[in-house]
């Protein structure tokens, strides 16, 4: 794993702990711990130049729908103030099966197929394959 992906782990990692710490300060709620094996997998992308607009398009406008559909849960997104060009993100899946088999169901969604297409007329939009890593949430994390 080379500095910058492990820079950008930390940095995902700071943010989701950042922000269920202030879900928790300021909403009047309790999160509840879940059972099982869910897993939580943090990827970044990074796009070719000027192409970020495009990605946000994409995710807002079709995939967080469409990871739905396929049982991927979105957790939350970021964009990095201090890397331009880069979209983090966390899903969540019910196991490392899960994971495997939304994946699998998501790539072969003839819709998917259509948006992922559309949304790269003007050019591709990514400038190298995502990074990811799948991690579980520990005993002590507010969400598991």
């Amino acid at each position: 794993m080379n500095i910058r992906t492990r820079y950008v782990a930390a940095f995902g990692l700071t943010l989701l702990g950042l922000g269920f710490a202030a879900g928790t300060i300021w909403q009047p709620t309790t999160v509840q711990a879940q059972s099982g094996g869910k897993v939580f997998e943090l990827r970044t992308y990074t796009t070719n130049d000027g192409k970020l607009p495009n990605l946000e398009a994409r995710f807002r406008d079709h995939t967080r729908r469409i990871f739905e559909k396929h049982g991927m849960e979105n957790v939350g997104y970021w964009v990095p103030q201090e890397m331009p060009n880069t979209l983090i993100y966390i899903i969540s899946h019910d196991s490392r099966q899960a994971a495997t088999d939304s994946w699998a169901s998501f790539r072969a969604d003839p819709e998917w197929t259509e948006v992922a297409r559309a949304s790269q007329v003007d050019g591709q939009i990514l400038a190298k394959a995502p990074d990811f890593i799948f991690m579980n949430a520990t005993d002590y994390s507010p969400i598991q």
